[in-house]
């Protein structure tokens, strides 16, 4: 955690002393630079930049203790042990002075009893940070204050967490557990001791406990993996300690025998190897515990209808079905939402606070009361009343209501029982699922709305994994044709889901395969191309604002974007031959022409040009961060990026108000290096092959990407426009969606969600 802080402050353009307890004699720091050495983790990188890296410096604290008195803000993240960290705040009083700012960590330990004892100028400037883990990509931050903290701190604290380091600062009171952990861990502890009881396997209940439900899709035993098993009987053991004899958490903390032997015979989840699930190195085949025999077997990916009916048609359907999905489904989310309404007013007065802890620190889709709005508050207390079971108060005075409202065109929240009171945010902050609620869109379908909100047209993709299709497009097009016909100030193309998109409908390629229409495939491709290139000449500004994964198709659309405005977590990239195709919404096309002009070589020979958009889109790779994307001529100069994701709205609509001037790109005829290196680039393919390094149809899709960005077999000098690129990119996506390769590798990732090397 140290070192993840470390890492986010050092994002954000600050310098950082990281220090840890002293290594061995030859290497004092080591330890430090250990835990720096793991946030440039290519899976989850907690530094964004090679930069960042150089503003963190490593020291012990038996050698270096004495610099924080240098510092501005000193957090400690040390074990959660209470003697230990009272000393070190001893010995941080007695060495800094009283403008440094301390705060700790901790998720379990109360702020009376970290101060203690101390100083009331200590007091004063002490506080809770609990950062969440991983630091850079879990939004949450919860800020504690003591009875003697002084507001100010707080408020810099807040202001410098949101806006510097990009956390959605929720305030809590000083109760066991905060907000976060007490609902997040209590609700996986629930679905834990559920799925044992009605004997479902970690691959139902993960099924369950995951997207159907608003959840990320570890489920729960997963989510134990990944954390860690050991760790999990930590943080519920430390809860147990915290909380009150009469909380209700106490019910679901037994310890379950099968993982107290998992855990001792180091079965502990990811870092392990072998926890609930496992992979041999070295393979691709994927192991399950069998909670009955408490042997692992294979891996069975599990097709539920009742799950997948709930992604669809809303969590009811799932709390309706009297199978034992179901039964687990009503036994996991009733009790959680009852917890989560039976704390307040204990933590705070209206539900916001809690709804934003478990969106910011677990990820679900919608908080507990939002959850309790779309199943309905009459349905929730009746169907409790109904089985006997108690309701609590702060449930029971919403019944005919509802805990948010939209009233006179602003979205409020349920206060103290009957009180409404408007939903606010930070000065600068907007989340769009928000604003959402208070709009109605002009022209909607199942995969994409368009909306009109401060004097500019809003394009929202909102199909799984908001991957798009025609209807997509169809909504895009229509919102660039209105807005000049309603004298709207420009386009904004942005959503508050997860990811921005996740490519093109893999699903729907296949179907057009399978029914031999590659005249209606073709027809979708160039409606594509047509339709990103529109919105790239519109005479009005456009501003793309992605977050979360912007990959294949969907970074498409983010490359024809006039300016862009993204996140500092967004993820873009080019990744179709992973699944055997080609890019052909003009992502060849615009890899090329960005390549041209970063390398300045658009009046002459574009040979190193085409070579590296041949290899960036060959191996599909990505940017985890703008700064990065940038290197690889993703993003351009007047591309911009926002720490805190909740502040794209408003920059981007600031953008499109003052800035007018935005015009389409200029894109030249482009001299094509033709068959020469063409023949170079087919060779350097066969090579790799040979050694290895790339699979047959790695070879057969390079090839036509190859053939793109090269020209493939023309003459040299030979003049393409962007039309031509975009033919030639419908031409060997359509080849290459003949070959048994090629579809193969579509099945694979649509049918076991991972590529297939063939």
């Amino acid at each position: 955690m140290g070192s993840g802080i470390a890492a986010q402050v050092a994002n954000a353009g600050v310098d950082v002393l990281l220090l840890d307890v002293p290594g061995e004699k030859e290497n004092p720091n080591g330890p430090a630079q250990h835990g720096l050495s793991r946030m440039k983790d290519v899976n989850q990188p907690g530094l964004m930049s090679e930069a960042a890296f150089s503003r963190i410096q490593v020291g012990n604290i038996r050698d270096d203790f004495d610099r924080l008195a240098e510092c501005d803000w000193i957090t400690e993240a040390v074990v959660e042990r209470l003697e230990i960290k009272k000393a070190l705040y001893q010995r941080l009083n007695d060495t800094c002075g009283e403008k440094v700012l301390i705060t700790s960590n901790t998720s379990t330990i109360p702020i009376r009893l970290l101060v203690e004892g101390m100083p009331e100028s200590f007091q004063k400037r002490f506080a809770i940070t609990h950062f969440f883990n991983p630091v850079r990509f879990m939004r949450l931050l919860e800020l504690v204050r003591g009875e003697h903290t002084d507001p100010a701190v707080i408020d810099r604290l807040d202001a410098f967490c949101e806006q510097k380091l990009g956390k959605g600062v929720v305030r809590c009171l000083d109760t066991p557990g905060f907000l976060g952990n007490r609902v997040g861990v209590y609700a996986i502890q629930c679905a834990l001791h559920a799925a044992f009881e009605l004997e479902l396997e970690p691959v139902e209940a993960d099924a369950i406990f995951g997207r159907p439900m608003g959840i990320p899709k570890t489920g729960v035993f997963g989510l134990y993996d990944l954390i860690g098993i050991d760790l999990m009987a930590d943080v519920v053991n430390s809860l147990v300690s915290i909380l009150p004899e009469a909380d209700a958490f106490h019910q679901v903390a037994g310890e379950i025998p099968m993982m107290t032997r998992m855990i001792e015979r180091g079965h502990t989840g990811n870092k392990k190897g072998k926890g609930f699930y496992y992979q041999e190195e070295d393979s691709t085949d994927r192991h399950m515990l069998d909670l009955n025999s408490a042997r692992y077997v294979p891996f069975e990916r599990r097709a539920l209808p009742v799950a997948e009916e709930a992604e669809k048609n809303g969590i009811l359907h799932l709390l309706r079905d009297e199978s034992k999905y179901g039964h687990f489904a009503w036994t996991v989310l009733s009790n959680t939402l009852c917890y989560a309404a039976s704390l307040v007013p204990e933590v705070g007065e209206d539900p916001l606070a809690i709804d934003d802890a478990m969106k910011l620190g677990y990820n679900w889709l919608a908080g507990p009361f939002e959850m309790m709005d779309a199943v309905g508050v009459d349905y929730l207390v009746d169907r409790l009343e109904s089985e006997d079971r108690a309701v609590p108060d702060f449930l029971h005075s919403a019944k005919g209501s509802s805990f948010y409202r939209v009233h006179n065109g602003v979205l409020q929240t349920r206060q103290n029982r009957s009180r409404w009171v408007p939903v606010t945010r930070p000065r600068g902050v907007v989340r769009f699922n928000e604003k959402k609620r208070t709009l109605h869109p002009v022209n909607s379908n199942e995969t994409a709305s368009w909306y009109v909100t401060d004097e500019v047209a809003l394009v929202e993709f909102h199909s799984k994994a908001n991957t798009l299709d025609a209807g997509s497009m169809a909504i895009l097009a229509d919102a660039i044709d209105q807005v000049p016909r309603k004298n709207l100030r420009g386009l904004l193309v942005h959503n508050d889901a997860p990811h921005f998109s996740c490519g093109v409908n893999l699903g729907a390629v296949r179907e057009y395969c399978r029914r031999d229409d590659l005249d209606g495939l073709d027809a979708f491709l160039h409606d594509f191309q047509q339709t990103v290139l529109s919105m790239r000449d519109a005479r009005f500004p456009v501003v793309v604002a992605p977050v979360g994964l912007s990959l294949g198709g969907g970074f498409e659309v983010v490359l024809h974007g006039k300016q862009v405005i993204c996140h500092a977590n967004s993820v873009m990239g080019l990744v179709e031959s992973l699944v055997g195709v080609v890019p052909s919404g003009g992502g060849c096309k615009e890899m090329l022409y960005r390549w041209v002009e970063k390398l300045g070589c658009g009046h002459g020979d574009v040979t190193d040009a085409s070579w590296k958009a041949f290899m960036n889109i060959g191996y599909g790779r990505t940017a985890t961060s703008p700064i990065l994307a940038h290197g690889l001529a993703m993003l351009r100069e007047n591309d911009r990026f926002e720490m805190n994701r909740d502040r794209i709205y408003r920059q981007a609509v600031r953008a499109l108000n003052t800035h007018p001037e935005q015009k389409p790109f200029s894109r030249p005829v482009l001299s094509m290096p033709g068959t020469p290196v063409f023949g170079k680039m087919v060779d350097w393919l066969e090579k790799a092959g040979q050694e290895h390094k790339l699979t047959a149809h790695d070879i057969v899709v390079g090839t036509q990407i190859a053939r793109i960005v090269s020209g493939g077999e023309v003459e040299p000098g030979a003049g393409w426009s962007e039309q031509d690129l975009l033919n030639a990119e419908r031409n060997a996506f359509n080849v290459l969606v003949q070959t048994d390769g090629t579809r193969r590798r579509i099945d694979h990732m649509l049918d076991f969600g991972k590529p297939l090397r063939n």
